[in-house]
């Protein structure tokens, strides 16, 4: 069995090759041609240049496939699950979104769920909540030079899932047949505050951080001013909005699909440390 994984250097692709390639498993990755491969990518992976918005690029990578980890480019998914189906590829892990499930999504993530349902594929969604990563972009220099998160809502739960996890629900549903056809909402196990993730943060790095509470119309601004895409930015604040009325739910998948509790928060802040030393 041959399983392609798209987007193989990403924050949750290269785990789940690596993930992969430690069960034994025969990888094949797809990589830009300009994309540096060799830092990320275990040794025993078959590399194979392609670009998912140019779908041309794809034919001798999904040559021989059993089964597809799917980077979700929406404006392309319908030709790319298009030639997956040509290929004969079996089944498609989609690497989706948790806005989906809540309904917030309706064009992108969505789109790409769709396209590969209606090419008649065997398919499984994975749906992460809030990525634990995004507090490296949105927190890491201010915690390196000042030891302080900004932040709007400091103290409304959230429930950010550690990318490793992700990784380890889309490898379970690559592997066992018995996953075609779920859509799995995919979160942290416990519910943490960003002034917990931020004191969970300076416990491993062996320092305290401050939190200042900013309006979210600071928040944004201060966002924005990092670099954080406006849409971006807009999301994280009316989810933390919503959650300040209905506070979310974490959710067993992790432990039902794998059969191990999910890595906590204080955890992925240990194997995060040097993102913020």
């Amino acid at each position: 069995m041959t399983i392609l994984v798209t987007g193989a250097t990403g924050q949750v692709g290269r785990l789940v090759t690596d993930q992969l390639v430690r069960g034994g498993e025969k990888v094949r990755a797809l990589v830009p041609d300009w994309d540096d491969h060799r830092a990320v990518l275990p040794s025993g992976v078959q590399v194979c240049p392609g670009d998912l918005t140019a779908p041309e690029t794809l034919r001798e990578a999904l040559a021989g496939v059993d089964r597809l980890y799917l980077f979700p480019i929406a404006a392309t998914a319908p030709e790319v699950a298009a030639l997956a189906r040509q290929a004969g590829v079996r089944h498609v892990v989609v690497l989706s979104a948790a806005m989906v499930t809540d309904g917030v999504d309706t064009s992108y993530h969505v789109a790409v769920e769709r396209a590969v349902e209606a090419a008649g594929l065997s398919w499984t969604h994975v749906r992460p909540s809030d990525f634990a990563l995004n507090t490296v972009d949105l927190w890491a220099e201010s915690i390196r030079t000042e030891a302080t998160v900004r932040v709007a809502y400091p103290d409304v739960p959230a429930v950010p899932v550690h990318e490793a996890d992700i990784a380890s629900v889309a490898v379970a549903a690559l592997l066992d047949e018995r996953h075609a056809g779920r859509a799995y909402t995919v979160t942290g196990p416990t519910a943490v505050s960003q002034r917990e993730q931020a004191r969970q943060i300076g416990l491993a790095l062996g320092r305290d951080i401050r939190v200042e509470e900013l309006t979210p119309e600071q928040a944004r601004a201060d966002m924005v001013r990092r670099y954080i895409p406006e849409e971006n930015a807009d999301h994280i604040l009316n989810y933390l909005a919503r959650w300040a009325v209905r506070p979310p739910t974490p959710l067993p998948t992790v432990r039902e699909v794998t059969g191990r509790a999910g890595r906590d928060f204080a955890r992925w802040a240990r194997d995060h440390v040097a993102d913020f030393r």
